[in-house]
C-alpha cells in the first residue's frame, strides 16, 4: 500500500483517526442531550395536553381570547369615563375660602362674609353678604383666571388670594 493517500499526509494517520474519534465522542453526547431535552418537552407537552382533546384545547382559547376582547372593550370604556370625570372636574369648584367680617362698626359677631369659589384655572365667582340690624344683602362677582373685573374690598382681596393658594 505504498500508493496509499495515508502514506502521503505529512502527519501519523493515527492523529486523523483520533481527532475524527475526539468528533463523533463529541457529537454523541450532544445527540444523548437533545435526547433527554426532548423527552423533558415531550413529557411537558403532555402534561399540558392530557385530558384535553384538539376541539376542547381551540375552545379554550377562543374563550380566553374572547375574555381579553371583552377586557379591552371594558378598559376603552373605562378610559372614556375618566376623560369626562376629568372634564367635568376641570369646570368644578375645587378651591373656597371664606371670609368673616364686621361690616360696620358696633355690629359685633362678624355676620358678614366673603365666600370664594374656584375652578382649577382660578375662575369662578365671589359671594359677599353683606349684613346689617334690618337686612342682608348678597353680592356676586365673577372671576376670571384669577383677576376680577371690578374692584375688590380688602376682605374680598383676601378671600380670592386665600382661594388661589390652595391646590
Amino acid at each position: 500500500m505504498e500508493n496509499s493517500i495515508l502514506n502521503r499526509l505529512l502527519f501519523d494517520p493515527a492523529y486523523l483517526i483520533f481527532g475524527l474519534a475526539g468528533l463523533v465522542a463529541i457529537l454523541l453526547i450532544v445527540v444523548i442531550v437533545c435526547i433527554f431535552k426532548m423527552r423533558a418537552l415531550f413529557k411537558k407537552y403532555d402534561l399540558f395536553m392530557r385530558g384535553k382533546d384538539g376541539e376542547s384545547m381551540e375552545d379554550s382559547f377562543l374563550k380566553v381570547y374572547g375574555d381579553v376582547e371583552i377586557l379591552k372593550q371594558e378598559d376603552k370604556s373605562n378610559k372614556d369615563m375618566i376623560r369626562a370625570i376629568n372634564t367635568t372636574l376641570n369646570r368644578s369648584y375645587q378651591k373656597t375660602s371664606i371670609v368673616r367680617y364686621d361690616a360696620f362698626q358696633g355690629m359685633g359677631g362678624q355676620f358678614s362674609f366673603v365666600m370664594t369659589l374656584l375652578d382649577r384655572n382660578d375662575s369662578g365667582v365671589m359671594l359677599n353678604c353683606i349684613h346689617n340690624r334690618e337686612s342682608c344683602y348678597l353680592y356676586i362677582k365673577r372671576v376670571v383666571q384669577g383677576e376680577c373685573d371690578v374692584d375688590l374690598s380688602k376682605e374680598e382681596k383676601k378671600s380670592l388670594e386665600e382661594a388661589k393658594s390652595k391646590h
